[in-house]
């Protein structure tokens, strides 16, 4: 397992990201001064995205449903917790951008390699980063929830 976000799995028989770029932002308003530079105040943590893509072979390497999962949980709206492999919890997140392209089609236009391109973007305000283990029964829990 490379990551799991909610109940969807990424992983080489899923959907396996190649890249993985994680956005933190730090908001800082200013107000303009005279004769001076703008006066800037830290008023609170911006905006905490992660940006997932990579490719999937139909047949070979990852399955087009997952695609489609993905699509289906982004139209609900939800937000869903995200955890590493390792067992590190992001926090909330909420599927904000799903791109995929096609390319290789077959003689049915099926495409026989599909690009994807995911934007997870937070929407809690916990602190997040605890980590987790797997129990014996396979789920995610916090030390000391065993």
């Amino acid at each position: 397992m490379l990551m799991a976000l909610g109940q969807f799995i990424f992983s080489l028989d899923t959907l396996a990201f190649q890249e993985l770029k994680r956005s933190n932002s730090w908001r800082h308003p200013s107000t303009s001064r005279v004769g001076a530079r703008p006066a800037r105040q830290f008023v609170g943590v911006g905006d905490e995205t992660f940006s997932l893509n990579g490719w999937i072979a139909p047949g070979q390497i990852g399955e087009y449903t997952s695609l489609a999962e993905l699509r289906a949980m982004g139209d609900s709206g939800q937000a869903f917790a995200l955890v590493s492999g390792n067992g590190e919890v992001f926090g909330q997140y909420a599927i904000e951008r799903l791109e995929e392209t096609g390319t290789l089609h077959d003689r049915w236009g099926n495409p026989t390699r599909v690009s994807f391109d995911i934007q997870l973007v937070r929407t809690d305000d916990d602190a997040g980063g605890q980590q987790v283990h797997v129990n014996e029964q396979g789920q995610f829990v916090a030390p000391g929830e065993e």
